[in-house]
């Protein structure tokens, strides 16, 4: 029984300790609460003293530039291995797109040039209905220059050079009247663009034809002497039959 005393005591310290401590937990909330409005504006923040002080280190604007040399931006070795890597590149491309655009040029000037080939081929062929075939006039040609060729074998340089050739062209206009007569075209078409050899073609066509103008003349000529001959000879061989009777 003489304990029930302290127990109440240890019972009761509890108790108080926890009230005096809600009290003071409270207590700043309740004068806060109790505080006008007026107090609530004009209280000052923290770090008002912070922000008048002129000796705090400001923090620089981004916005404008730093004006100090020792501030401005300086290029790191890896930024300048970057721009000489760029100009590299674009001199590769430059170099590419210049390969590619001559590569394209030269297959469209090929493609032109076959073009203009087999234009210039066709053109040269005789139509259908003159009826001359190029197999096997081209032949005959060939053989004939072969066979003046064979003629002269024992002869100087400038007749084995010039009686195969004129012996060829002859057959041609002989047997290939039409394709001659465009091969001789299309040979005019490209000697105009350089007068001399065009003026040296006229001159040597204007002498061949000459030549062949007066050899037919001369053959008249001179088959007119045979007929006159001939004539003379037969008159007189009826002149003799007739003394002889």
């Amino acid at each position: 029984m003489a304990f029930r005393p302290l127990l109440r005591q240890r019972a009761i310290v509890p108790a108080m300790t926890a009230a005096v401590t809600t009290g003071i937990v409270f207590t700043p909330r309740i004068a806060d609460a109790e505080e006008r409005p007026a107090d609530l504006i004009n209280r000052k923040p923290i770090y008002d003293d912070l922000s008048l002080d002129s000796t705090a280190p400001t923090r620089p604007d981004a916005s404008k530039p730093s004006s100090s040399p020792a501030e401005s931006y300086r290029p790191t070795p890896t930024d300048r291995l970057a721009v000489q890597i760029g100009y590299a590149r674009m001199a590769l491309y430059n170099q590419a797109v210049r390969g590619e655009k001559a590569v394209d040029n030269a297959l469209t000037q090929t493609l032109r040039l076959e073009h203009s080939f087999a234009s210039t081929v066709r053109s040269l062929a005789p139509p259908r209905e003159s009826g001359e075939k190029i197999f096997p006039g081209a032949l005959y040609v060939l053989v004939a220059s072969m066979a003046g060729s064979i003629v002269t074998r024992n002869r100087n340089i400038l007749l084995r050079a010039a009686v195969p050739l004129a012996v060829g062209i002859t057959a041609a206009n002989v047997v290939l009247p039409i394709t001659s007569r465009n091969v001789g075209d299309l040979i005019w078409t490209y000697e105009e663009k350089y007068p001399v050899l065009a003026d040296t073609h006229l001159r040597a066509r204007k002498r061949i034809t000459d030549f062949i103008e007066t050899g037919k003349a001369h053959a008249g000529m001179g088959l007119g002497m045979v007929e006159g001959k001939l004539h003379e000879t037969k008159d007189g061989l009826e002149d003799w039959v007739r003394k002889g009777r």
